[in-house]
């Protein structure tokens, strides 16, 4: 397939700019047994049946973006891609090395350095696209105290600073622990504990994983044919408990459901070689129309850009004229799309 395959019409109206003031009262679009069903988000508790797992992805966002200026004179805008580990005994948390995206007039060199609220950083080279920076103190610290939560760039608002407050809660799963993303898991956000608490209550179980969701998801696919695609790096983990969670809920005939494409990324990353085992790495997987699913059973997932990796994962789950059709259906009924929009609830086209 091409990537004009994955195009689509919307309105620049429908994408939301905003929350919705509770996290669960959104629309829900439903694709189950090729049929589209309109509902809310809390139809979840009868589309889900005892037994069934969800599963989140716990990462948390940090203040990845930084306004900093150039030892020469001039700006530049700072978006973390990822923080590196020195070595063996280091840790994430400590670390004091990211490789980041870097907007400046001219390239940085090693060597030179930028500086926010008067403290340096210093570029220690290239990585590709991105440049491998020194923090005066380990980076998530740093970013704690100067950073700016890092929106997506379709969000544009005049009143930026009014709703600042608002998105470091809001741009945020109720349930994230372990800071590392530079974009939120975004279906985890219509989740709120009390929600959570009845689905429990009813019988479904709830596993995590972890994927730092790395700003190359906002990348655009730059090759028409796919096979040409270099997909972004992120980093990974399941642990043991997890893997153990969905081995049980197979076994009683229940589903595993993705909460989100990172979640789906995550698990089918780590059963790649077979069977489902704890892991922790990073992953390159890029899932297209014709990818063989190993663990996952049903999707809920928010609408993603057109022409985008995430447009492709979800055709490939769905089937790709029946997610096409869903798409359709709701630009014409005006969902809410992206980060702060609508979400929808597929299962898994069997083949």
């Amino acid at each position: 397939m091409q990537l004009s395959d994955f195009d689509y019409q919307l309105p620049e109206q429908l994408i939301a700019q905003q929350p919705h003031p509770e996290r669960a009262n959104s629309r829900l679009l439903q694709l189950v047994d090729g049929q589209l069903l309109h509902g809310v988000f809390t139809d979840l508790k009868v589309l889900l049946k005892p037994g069934d797992l969800l599963v989140l992805n716990d990462t948390r966002v940090v203040k990845a973006r930084l306004q900093a200026f150039k030892d020469s004179g001039g700006t530049a805008d700072i978006l973390l891609e990822r923080v590196l580990v020195t070595s063996m005994d280091a840790s994430e948390v400590e670390s004091d090395e990211a490789l980041c995206q870097v907007r400046v007039s001219k390239p940085l060199k090693a060597g030179r350095r930028l500086l926010v609220n008067s403290a340096p950083i210093e570029c220690l080279g290239r990585q590709g696209e991105f440049y491998h920076l020194r923090f005066p103190e380990p980076v998530f610290d740093f970013l704690q105290a100067f950073g700016e939560m890092p929106l997506p760039p379709y969000i544009k608002r005049k009143e930026k600073a009014t709703d600042e407050s608002s998105d470091e809660a809001r741009y945020q799963t109720v349930f994230a622990r372990h800071p590392g993303a530079v974009a939120a898991p975004t279906a985890g956000l219509h989740f709120s504990e009390a929600f959570l608490s009845e689905l429990r209550q009813r019988g479904i179980d709830v596993a995590y994983v972890t994927l730092h969701v790395g700003a190359g998801t906002f990348q655009p696919v730059r090759k028409e044919n796919l096979s040409d695609h270099v997909m972004h790096e992120e980093h990974y983990q399941i642990q043991s408990d997890a893997v153990e969670k969905i081995r049980q809920a197979k076994a009683g005939g229940g589903r595993v459901v993705a909460v989100g494409t990172t979640v789906i990324r995550t698990l089918e990353a780590a059963a790649a070689q077979g069977s489902l085992q704890p892991r922790s790495g990073a992953t390159r997987l890029f899932i297209t129309p014709g990818f063989e699913f190993r663990v996952v059973d049903a999707l809920v997932t928010n609408f993603h850009l057109p022409k985008s990796t995430l447009m492709m994962l979800v055709c490939a789950f769905g089937g790709y004229e029946g997610v096409m059709a869903a798409y359709r259906a709701a630009v014409a009924e005006q969902y809410r799309f992206f980060s702060y929009g609508d979400a929808m609830f597929i299962e898994r086209l069997s083949v």
